[in-house]
């Protein structure tokens, strides 16, 4: 065993695009050894929205760093040959494919399992392996809108939104990890039984979407409404978009400061405890028991009122001005920033979230960093994405313990490469 927290963890990560990558990431970055099993072709957002041609695209380095890669074409025996030495070696397999696509090789879940009896198998689906959506194809943005947050999301006026967050990939490949994290342990204390470990797109959104769930229980039925919402909900019987309300207890909105641009706005907070403060601020003790604003119900209830007063005070200030300003304060508040904000901005920068990795063949990139600070346990560095097939040897022959002889034998049988095209 090394030092790090999941050293000795071996995975097989043959899931492509954004939400398995993304848990394998995790898990590398935490010290398991992640073999990237790709097809001669490679994970196809190795080509997908790149800024440069000649170059995998920085949608494939961002997901796949710390990671080894191997190609075989499982199309061929001798690519079925090389998956299996692998499966009796690895601790985890992880695929996201449609539903069908291993089984179809001939790998269902009691064959795996026979072949490796201790092997864990996460998976991701759209919609999980079973129910009367199961076979839908499942992508981030139908994720959003089947699991909560698209009808919850914008403004009452406007078309059900996406948020920018990736809650359907990225919020899946979260669950999957911990997911895969408890299968270890319970495997380690359960006399070394591997067992399937699954998540599913829309419940991950809903998980995520937690509160709104509990906002439908409030409505109950048409009965009853949410007060910190800005507009009317009494008479509505499904949560509707709070626009930039803040939906939970503390009243909360998005306040334009100056110079006005696309992003100069700051998102304030009004604690319960804090309105004295924040009628101070905004203007006299006078306003401090005035009958519109002296209880929290009478605060939700003229809310729209006092964001205009907080923003006539903000506009005065830049975003960073006002955060200064209401944070002296003890005023919650923070500056909307921008993702060309966020690549510079010093508190991001410290906790290590913008990282530029070196040493690519094809050059130097930057990705987001570790969002999971272990005191002891991270890989040292993030180290570059694989370059496709990069490994093959050397895993063949470190974790398969392969000859060069079988190596070229399997080379020669089609293991890593494509069987030529048909002649039309």
């Amino acid at each position: 065993m090394g030092s790090k927290a999941l050293s000795g963890v071996r995975i097989l990560d043959m899931t492509h695009v954004q939400a398995g990558p993304t848990s394998s990431q995790l898990l590398a970055w935490m010290g398991a050894d992640v073999i990237k099993f790709e097809n001669p072709t490679g994970d196809i957002t190795r080509k997908q929205l790149r800024h440069d041609p000649e170059k995998d695209s920085l949608y494939f380095t961002m997901l796949n760093s710390n990671k080894r890669s191997i190609i075989a074409n499982m199309k061929s025996k001798a690519g079925c040959e090389v998956f299996e030495a692998l499966l009796k070696k690895c601790d985890v397999i992880m695929e996201n494919f449609g539903p069908g696509v291993l089984e179809r090789f001939g790998y269902s879940w009691e064959k795996i399992h026979e072949i490796n009896p201790s092997i864990i198998y996460a998976t991701i689906k759209g919609f999980g392996s079973s129910g009367p959506y199961s076979d839908y194809k499942a992508y981030e943005p139908i994720a959003q809108a089947m699991g909560g947050s698209m009808s919850t999301t914008g403004f009452p006026e406007n078309a059900p939104t996406i948020t920018g967050a990736q809650i359907g990939d990225t919020g899946t490949g979260l669950h999957l990890a911990i997911g895969i994290c408890a299968a270890l342990y319970h495997r380690t204390h359960n006399g070394g039984k591997g067992q399937q470990v699954e998540a599913a797109m829309q419940e991950s959104v809903m998980n995520l979407c937690r509160v709104k769930f509990r906002d439908q229980g409030r409505l109950m039925g048409g009965k009853g409404a949410l007060p910190e919402y800005s507009r009317p909900t009494l008479g509505l019987t499904a949560v509707p978009r709070a626009g930039n309300d803040s939906g939970g207890g503390q009243l909360g909105n998005c306040i334009p400061c100056k110079p006005f641009g696309a992003n100069d706005y700051c998102y304030l907070v009004v604690q319960e405890a804090n309105w004295p403060i924040v009628a101070r601020a905004i203007g006299d003790e006078s306003l401090v028991t005035d009958e519109r604003f002296a209880t929290l119900a009478e605060r939700r209830k003229n809310q729209t009122e006092l964001w205009k007063m907080i923003a006539d005070v903000a506009k005065n200030y830049t975003k960073t001005e006002f955060t200064a300003f209401c944070n002296e304060k003890n005023i919650p508040c923070g500056p909307v920033l921008s993702t060309e904000e966020l690549m510079t901005d010093p508190h991001v920068l410290h906790r290590e979230m913008i990282v530029k990795v070196e040493g690519h063949p094809q050059g130097d990139y930057y990705t987001v960093g570790m969002p999971v600070k272990l005191s002891d346990g991270n890989v040292d560095k993030i180290t570059p994405a694989p370059m496709l097939g990069e490994h093959t040897e050397e895993v063949l022959r470190d974790v398969c313990g392969m000859s060069d002889a079988k190596i070229a034998e399997l080379r020669e049988g089609g293991a890593f490469s494509l069987p030529p095209k048909k002649a039309k």
